[in-house]
C-alpha cells in the first residue's frame, strides 16, 4: 500500500492556535494511508536574499520537509485581510532560490478557522494567488472559512457533530485530490 506524506502548515504559531488545533482534528478524519507532519516554522529568519547561498539550518530543514512531503495540507488564520507573515516568510523560504522551488507540484488543501463571519475567505484567496505562481495545485471545492464557535471542537479536541460530516467530506475530498496528483 503506498503511504502519502502530508506536510502540515500552520498559518499560526501562537501556541493556543485555533488553526493548529482545527488541522489536528482534521487529520483524524484522514485515510490510514496518509501520514502527518507538521512544519516548523517559528524559527525561520526573516527571508534574505543575501542567505540564499548558505541558508541557516532551519531553512534548510524546512526546504527538506517540503521535498519530502506528497502533498501539504495548510491551516491558516486571516490577519488583516490577508495571510500572517509568518506564514509568507515560510512560503518564500521554500520557493528561493530561484529555479529550486520546493513546493512546486505539491497538491494542496487550504482550510482556515477564524472567529470573523466570513471566516478566512480573504487570506485563502490571497494565499491560492501566491500558490498558483509557485505551481502548487490547489484543491479548490469544497472550500472552507471556518468560523469558530464554542461547539466546534469536542472535548477530546475531535470535531464536533455541527460539523464533523462537512470536514470529513472536505478531507475524503483533499485525499481523492493528493492521490489524483501524487498516483499510486
Amino acid at each position: 500500500m503506498t503511504t502519502y506524506r502530508i506536510a502540515v502548515l500552520v498559518g499560526s504559531i501562537r501556541s493556543e492556535s485555533l488553526n493548529r488545533k482545527l488541522a489536528d482534528a482534521l487529520i483524524r478524519f484522514a485515510p490510514p494511508d496518509f501520514t502527518f507532519h507538521h512544519l516548523k516554522i517559528d524559527d525561520l529568519p526573516l527571508y534574505n536574499q543575501d542567505e540564499e547561498e548558505h541558508p541557516p539550518e532551519a531553512v534548510q530543514r524546512l526546504r527538506r520537509e517540503i521535498r519530502e512531503a506528497d502533498g501539504l495540507l495548510i491551516a491558516t488564520p486571516e490577519y488583516n485581510r490577508s495571510i500572517p507573515g509568518v506564514l509568507k516568510n515560510a512560503i518564500d523560504h521554500g520557493s528561493r532560490p530561484w529555479g529550486h522551488n520546493a513546493w512546486a507540484g505539491k497538491p494542496a488543501g487550504i482550510i482556515g478557522l477564524s472567529t470573523s463571519a466570513c471566516g478566512t475567505a480573504l487570506a485563502q484567496q490571497h494565499l491560492r494567488n501566491i500558490l498558483a505562481v509557485l505551481d502548487v495545485p490547489t484543491m479548490a471545492q469544497p472550500e472552507a472559512f471556518i468560523q469558530h464557535r464554542d461547539d466546534l471542537f469536542d472535548a477530546d479536541g475531535g470535531i464536533g457533530p455541527g460539523s464533523r460530516d462537512f470536514l470529513q467530506g472536505w478531507m475524503d475530498r483533499f485525499a481523492t485530490w493528493v492521490r489524483l496528483h501524487v498516483g499510486g
